[in-house]
This record gives structure tokens, C-alpha cells and sequence, in this order.
């Protein structure tokens, strides 16, 4: 359907509707809430606007009440399917959002959101809410595993990607959240005040909502937290004069979850919620999720006279709109993709990939590839744990703890994956210790040992530690992010042995490594890895898959010295902390390989251009090795001199190129002069004059450097 067509359909509804079906489509409800009476209403007389947590055959009672309704306005299904439809658990699970990250790859993320759209629409679903495209610069934030890093450039080339894949069978609707600056709030709160400038904002954090808008991102989600003290909730500025008019977003604003409760009870912003559901649409939000309360409140304002009937009808204008969109206005229809297609081998071959490409080699000695052990110990917690290697939002977490869920079959831990990567070796396994360290003294000795007698007769040890969900998700802040309990020691002991120690590490963000970093030959980060996180390990520990993974995010040298982010101000009087190292031991854009690129200098096509104007920079790279490779080639500049402080760096643009053994490539970058300006004291973009750097590096480490000047 047509815009023109979509927009004529709201309208001739719109102009139908009494004031309460008006409101019942402003409004979500979790059948896992404490909102049985009003949840029960709804879903009998079919005018609700939204569930959530409805999944499969459930969606079935609802339809076909909304079909018998006067109206016949069907509710649009949502679900957090933040790395694949995983709280379900038969469907592909995919690595998390900062694993996939680490592919620095578009296509494969736009690969990622067609295939959980469409398994997301065989159970009945048609929203997700996802992508998340805060930006994770503080580390002890506990929802760091959900966002794609800490850059607003990588962040919004895969921000729009998996908005693609997500709408691209016209089924689903994407949700960008969280909107705005919510990663960034003090002290890697969740959910706290974020002390931002709307100049900072507009340099950084609302470059990758823009991009979502420029794709068509179909819904945006209000984050929970304030900027500057102002809830985001009821920030007009933000929600209606920057997102809706300025930018030029045409779908629907949703809360957050309890977002116009947690205004009256949490920030104690207003007295009441007729007070703060009246001003939380008058600002710009169009849906309330979950705040069961916020019917009768914006039912009476209306009819007080507290709240104008035209920002209702906007506001229900707006959601119709994205459902006629969807289809969902034209009439009762069988839904066209079986379920079989939900975790099928097509999908999981998609998210096997997607696997190898996210996992990074930050450390070989020259252990890796391990290819001719005998017999190999698997020894640590993580390497079996699949909640550990699922991370947050699936089946075990979400929408309610699920301890005793089992795990599903398909799983490859990396016990299971080097079990089938070297079928021929011998492999043993014993868990050595607890990731937490919170077992009696009795048990964590018998681990040790029996992790150590393991390892003594063994050719090659993989030890697998990281973190698990008590230390990170949603409300999981963390301040210390050193590896936790035994699990260094394990690590130490085992190399005491005299053995090729290679550790893997499932995490849900940059841990602390300096401790542990001497006694590991090689070190693979693979974070949340999903279920085919463990064969894409054991592949690329063995040399059947080459790594080409590369960071979007800094390791810390210490928890004090956050936060590490790579592109900050480089002015400091002593430039560093007295006792800790300066920068990052693995930087953002961080990443070996069993390739060696080898990079020649950088060459530009004009050296001097007027604004407006662009040219071409070149760099020829040789594969100097005999494998084959993938090389993620970054581009970042710096304004030399400006009126305003700038980073050392910022990325602009980056590019990936496979190059064969001993074969040389030269990847070409257009340099657009309109890409190289801040925003100054009054939020207005500006290029100035003067000299440009820009560095070409292929590790985040070493750069080469060239100098572009743009004429007054």
C-alpha cells in the first residue's frame, strides 16, 4: 500500500473512532503485568491498540475479537527481538547486538533482521523492538551487550542495516530505542539523568536515530532516562521539535516500559498519572507502554478539557498510519510464513556466519591455529553455560527469570564445538570454577583440581571464562569490571603447567585483561556468541575459518580509568592516569587475524577542495600471508584546527575487502567535505576552512596519515 493510500485509510478510521477507542489505540499491555482486569476488558472487545508477550496461537483470540470490534482495527503484536525472536525458544538465536558489532559487516546484520522479522511474523508478531542504538561509551553500564558499540558512524550503518532486514518483508516494524542519550546517563546508571549538552547530542547521539529515520524506521522508543534533569518522556524539544518536525519522522513514538509510572513514583516529576500521561503526550510520545493506568487518566483530561482532541488525534493518526503500512487495515488474512521456517537450517546457517564474523582474535602467539593436538582439555565455567553464552533478552531472562529452563538441543556450546572440530582428538572437559567464586571452599578445590589433572596430560588447553547474567543486563550495572572469582587463576595454573593456554571469552562487554593477559597464548573474544556460538569458535581456534572480527568497542586497563572510549579530547594536563597505561590495550576497531595486511601510503586524488566538494582517497593493501582474508579498512579524520574541541579521531567511513593470499588491493573512499565539520556553540553544523587529517588503519593501533585541506 501507498503512502497516500496508508494515510486515507487512518484518516477514514480516525474520523469513525469515539474518544475511549481513540485512547485504547494509544495504549500496550503485558499479559505478564499485574494488569489482569483492564488486560481482560481489552482483549474482549478488541479495540487495544498493542500487546506485548502475546506470542503464536495466543495472537489468535485477539484477531479475531479486533475483527468482530465496530472498529475492526487489529492490535499490533510487539516483542523484544533483540538478537533474533530469541524469547522464543525454538527460534534462531543470534549473537547480541555488540557481538554482531564486532562483523563490522551490513550485510550480514541486514541478513540478522530479515530472518528474525520473518521468524518474528511465523509466530504471529509484527513488531520488534530493536535495534538499540544508544551509544556504549561507559562500561559499567549494564546494557553495553545490547548497543553496537561506542561509535555513532558504525553505529548507524548497522542501525539502518538491521532496520532493512526488519522491514524488508513489509510484515514487521522496527523500533529505535533508546531515544535519547540513555547509555550515556552518569556513572553508567541505567535508566539515570544524562549530562549532555543538545550540541553534544546533535554531534553524537542522535546521528544513529537519524539514520534510522532516513531509513524508515517505522517506531521509536522513549528512553527511560532525563538529559539535563528534563525526563526524555516529556521532553518536547526532543520528541516533537527535533524527531518529528526537524528530522522528519512519520511513525509512532512509543514509552518504555511503566515509562509515565516511573515519572510519578521513580523521578517524581508530577503528582499524579492523569498529570503525567497529559504531558507525556503533549510532548510526543503517541503509545504508552505498559502503564495500565494512563486509559482512564487520558480519558478524563480529555474530557476536562486538559488535553486537546487534536494531539490525541495525531497521536492515534500516527499509529494507524504504521499499521495500514504493515497491512494490518486491510482486512483479515492467513499469515503467509509457516512456522516451520522459525529456527530452521537456513537460519541457523545465516547466524553461523554471522558467528565467525563476530568473533575477535585479540591475542596469538603463535598457538593459533591449533590444528594438530591430540588431545585437548576444555576446561572453565563458560564453556558449557548457555545462558552465559546467550546473554540477556531470550528465553531464560525475559519476560520473566526462567532458572530451571533447559537449553535448547541445537545449542553449540564450545565444549560441543570442539567436541565436532576435532572429532578425532581426544577431548576432556572439567569446569574448574565458578565464574562468581560462590561456591563453599570444598567444591571450588575439588574443581581446581580436577581442571588441573585435565589439563597436565593434555596437549592444548581452551579455557572459557567471562561473565554471566547477574554481572550484566538490563538493571545490572557494574562497577568492577576485573574477571571475577578463581577463573585468573585457572588460567594461571594451567599455564604453570607448561601448556598452550588459548582462553575464550563469553562476556557480555570489555572486561579487565591485564591480569589475565600473560599467561594466555591466544585470547578470542566471542561476547554473546547464540547458538552457534561455539562451532564458529572451535572453526576459527582450529584454522577451518579465518578471523575478521574487529572491535567496536575499547578494553579498559582498569575500571578507574573509564571511561576508554577511542574518540575523546586529547587535551589533559599529564595526558594519562599515574598508574595505569594511556588509552586502550584493545582499542575500538581492534582486531588479528590469520591474514597479514600490509598498507601503503594513503593517496588522495585533489589535496585541496572548496566546500562542498569530495575526492578520493586510495590505499593499496597486500595480503603478505598464505591465507586468504577479510580486511575491515577504517577511515577517521580530525579538523587540525577548530573553534570547537574535537576528537584525536573520528571515524567517517570504513570498507571490507577480501584478499587472496599474497595478493594485493586498493580500496578507494570518498572524501566528502561535508563530513569533516562540528556543531558549534548554537547547534549549527559547521566545515570550517583549514587543514584536515585523515588516518587509514586497518587495527584501530597503527595509522597512516594524509593531510586534506579545504579551502576558504
Amino acid at each position: 500500500m501507498n503512502t497516500q493510500d496508508c494515510y486515507a485509510k487512518a484518516e477514514r478510521i480516525l474520523s469513525e473512532m469515539s474518544l475511549e477507542e481513540k485512547v485504547a489505540q494509544m495504549l500496550q499491555l503485558s499479559e505478564k503485568a499485574d494488569t489482569k482486569e483492564l488486560f481482560d476488558k481489552f482483549k474482549a472487545d478488541g479495540t487495544l491498540g498493542s500487546y506485548l508477550h502475546v506470542l503464536g496461537e495466543e495472537t489468535g483470540d485477539f484477531l479475531e475479537n479486533a475483527y468482530q470490534s465496530k472498529l475492526k482495527v487489529p492490535p499490533i503484536f510487539g516483542i523484544d527481538a533483540i538478537h533474533g525472536h530469541a524469547l522464543l525458544k525454538s527460534a534462531t538465536i543470534f549473537p547480541s547486538q555488540l557481538a554482531m558489532a564486532c562483523s563490522w559487516d551490513t550485510d550480514m546484520v541486514e541478513k540478522v533482521g530479515k530472518v528474525t522479522a520473518d521468524e518474528v511474523a511465523a509466530d504471529g508478531l509484527n513488531w520488534v523492538f530493536s535495534p538499540v542504538l544508544c551509544i556504549g561509551r561507559d562500561l559499567r553500564w549494564g546494557r553495553i551487550d545490547e548497543t553496537f558499540g561506542e561509535d555513532a558512524e558504525l553505529i548507524s550503518r548497522l542501525g539502518a542495516a538491521i532496520i532493512r532486514g526488519y522491514q524488508k518483508n513489509g510484515k514487521v516494524a522496527a523500533c529505535a530505542k533508546h531515544y535519547l542519550g540513555y547509555g550515556e546517563a552518569t556513572g553508567g546508571r541505567d535508566s539515570y539523568d544524562t549530562e549532555i549538552t543538545e550540541r553534544k547530542a546533535r554531534e553524537i547521539f542522535l546521528r544513529p536515530f537519524k539514520a534510522a529515520v532516513d531509513e524508515g524506521c517505522m517506531t521509536f522508543m522513549t528512553a527511560y532516562g532525563s538529559i539535563d534533569g528534563e525526563s526524555l518522556t516529556v521532553s518536547h524539544r526532543y520528541l516533537t521539535e527535533i524527531l518529528k518536525e526537524e528530522l522528519g519522522f512519520d511513525g509512532f513514538v512509543v514509552t518504555d516500559w511503566e515509562n509515565f509510572i516511573s515519572m510519578v513514583r521513580g523521578q517524581h516529576l508530577f503528582e499524579s498519572m492523569d498529570d503525567a500521561c497529559v504531558e507525556g503526550i503533549v510532548a510526543g510520545n503517541d503509545m504508552s507502554m505498559n502503564s495500565p493506568d494512563f486509559y482512564a487518566a487520558l480519558v478524563n483530561a480529555a474530557r476536562e478539557g486538559r488535553i486537546s482532541m487534536d494531539i490525541i488525534d495525531n497521536a492515534v493518526r500516527r499509529i494507524l498510519r504504521v499499521k495500514a503500512r504493515l497491512g494490518l487495515l486491510d482486512g483479515k488474512r492467513e499469515n503467509p510464513l509457516s512456522r516451520d521456517i522459525i529456527g530452521c537450517d537456513e537460519h541457523q546457517q545465516v547466524n553461523y556466519e554471522m558467528s565467525v564474523k563476530s568473533t575477535v582474535l585479540l591475542k596469538n602467539n603463535g598457538a593459533l591455529p591449533l590444528t594438530d593436538a591430540k588431545k585437548i582439555a576444555v576446561l572453565g565455567p563458560n564453556a558449557t553455560d548457555v545462558r552465559a553464552q546467550y546473554g540477556d533478552w531470550t528465553y531464560f531472562s525475559h519476560p520473566n527469570s526462567k532458572p530451571h529452563e533447559t537449553a535448547k538441543d541445537c545449542t553449540y556450546t564450545v565444549l560441543k564445538g570442539i567436541s565436532e572440530a576435532y572429532s578425532d582428538s581426544e577431548i576432556i572437559y572439567a569446569q574448574g570454577c565458578s565464574v562468581l567464586g560462590d561456591e563453599d571452599a570444598q567444591t571450588s578445590e575439588r574443581w581446581m583440581n580436577e581442571a588441573l589433572d585435565a589439563a597436565a596430560g593434555a596437549d592444548a588447553c581452551v579455557v572459557v571464562i567471562g561473565d554471566v547474567l547477574k554481572q550484566n543486563g538490563e538493571k545490572r550495572d557494574r562497577a568492577n569490571l576485573v574477571i571475577s572469582g578463581r577463573q585468573i587463576e585457572l588460567v594461571k595454573r594451567v599455564k604453570e603447567l607448561g601448556k598452550t593456554v588459548i582462553v575464550v571469552l563469553i562476556n557480555g562487554k570489555p572486561l579487565e585483561l591485564g591480569e589475565l593477559e600473560p599467561y594466555a597464548d591466544a585470547i578470542v573474544e566471542a561476547f554473546n556468541s547464540g547458538d552457534m556460538g561455539g562451532l564458529a569458535i572451535a572453526n576459527l581456534i582450529k584454522g577451518k575459518e579465518n578471523f575478521s572480527g574487529r572491535l567496536p568497542i575499547s578494553f579498559p586497563y582498569s575500571s578507574a580509568a573509564l571511561p576508554c572510549y577511542y574518540n575523546q579530547y586529547d587535551y589533559w594536563h599529564g595526558s594519562k592516569y599515574v598508574d595505569v597505561p594511556k588509552g586502550s590495550p584493545y582499542p575500538f576497531g581492534f582486531g588479528l587475524s590469520y591474514s597479514n595486511f600490509v598498507y601503503g601510503e594513503p593517496a588522495l586524488k585533489e589535496t585541496v577542495l572548496k566546500r562542498g566538494e569530495k575526492t578520493e582517497l586510495s590505499v593499496e593493501i597486500t595480503n603478505d600471508s598464505a591465507n586468504c582474508g577479510i580486511e575491515t579498512v577504517q577511515l577517521y579524520f580530525r579538523d587540525k584546527i577548530c573553534k570547537m574541541l574535537t576528537p584525536v579521531r573520528t571515524l567517517i567511513d570504513f570498507k571490507q575487502v577480501t584478499i587472496p593470499a599474497g595478493e594485493s588491493s586498493t580500496v578507494t573512499f570518498t572524501v566528502d567535505t561535508e563530513r569533516l565539520g562540528y556543531y558549534d556553540r548554537d547547534c549549527k553544523y559547521c566545515v570550517d576552512a583549514g587543514e584536515f587529517a585523515l588516518f587509514i588503519s586497518g587495527d584501530g593501533k597503527n595509522f597512516k596519515e594524509i593531510t586534506l585541506r579545504v579551502a576558504e
